[in-house]
């Protein structure tokens, strides 16, 4: 199917690996021009094609940069894709482990910095009546499904979408979340992050807990998700194809929600 998306301008935020990487190549492999912004850019993320910003996100200016050079470089901007994310190490314990801190630095990178990279893009996609898909997490219907700050993070993120949508849709900008289950990225993966220490906190090998992983969360697949499968789903959304969704939160958790 021909996505309608050859020539179109994105800024795609938390690019440099996992699901922002694969929503950079999906989005090039269509014909568009990508900005991709990242702290640490990565090979991976060289070998796109796109053009690369490196930025820290929890940095309340560089939201602004990031946007006016997008803007520069692209001539203006028709997709937002907000991946940004993450932070999640460190957080194996529950509610009262968590630190003031930790809370701030999660909810920061998680929701605030999607909220100030929007803002900052939004003059540029309602001059072209573009689109924006946040990343979520189904950790925002299912919080049990992660550590409490982050899903709580997303779940605040979840909402936004919704309420952007609302202001914005009659103004020619779709807004759309996407929200997936546990994938193949670094948080489950690393051995530094989130699943490894999870399988520590509960005594077992990290590779044990990723084997158990699908079906302890009710996924009716037998696997993670892939990264590459995400991004199909973003890469519809941001299309013309998809001109007549928005406002809406799409999950892609392998059947692990089992409401309507």
């Amino acid at each position: 199917m021909d996505l309608q998306l050859n020539g179109k301008a994105a800024l795609v935020t938390g690019a440099s690996r996992g699901i922002g990487l694969a929503v950079v190549r999906a989005l090039v492999a269509e014909g568009v021009r990508v900005v991709a912004a990242a702290r640490t850019p990565t090979t991976e993320l060289k070998a796109t094609g796109a053009t690369l910003v490196a930025v820290d996100l929890s940095d309340p200016a560089s939201p602004e940069r990031l946007a006016t050079e997008a803007v520069t470089e692209l001539g203006g901007i028709d997709i937002l894709v907000n991946n940004v994310g993450g932070g999640d190490g460190g957080l194996s314990g529950g509610f009262l482990d968590t630190t003031d801190a930790q809370w701030a630095e999660v909810v920061d990178l998680n929701f605030f910095a999607t909220v100030r990279v929007t803002r900052a893009a939004l003059p540029a996609l309602l001059a072209t009546r573009g689109a924006i898909v946040n990343v979520s997490s189904v950790g925002a219907r299912v919080p049990h499904s992660g550590p409490i700050a982050y899903t709580t993070a997303k779940a605040a993120l979840t909402a936004f979408g919704k309420a952007l949508a609302e202001e914005f849709g009659p103004r020619g900008v779709r807004v759309n979340t996407v929200s997936p289950g546990p994938v193949r990225t670094a948080m489950w993966e690393s051995p530094t992050g989130y699943g490894a220490e999870l399988a520590a906190s509960m005594g077992i090998p990290h590779a044990d807990l990723l084997a158990g992983l699908p079906s302890a969360t009710g996924m009716l697949i037998g696997r993670l998700i892939e990264p590459a499968e995400v991004a199909a789903l973003v890469t519809y959304l941001t299309s013309p194809r998809a001109a007549a969704t928005t406002g809406t939160d799409h999950l892609i958790d392998g059947g692990s929600v089992k409401t309507a």
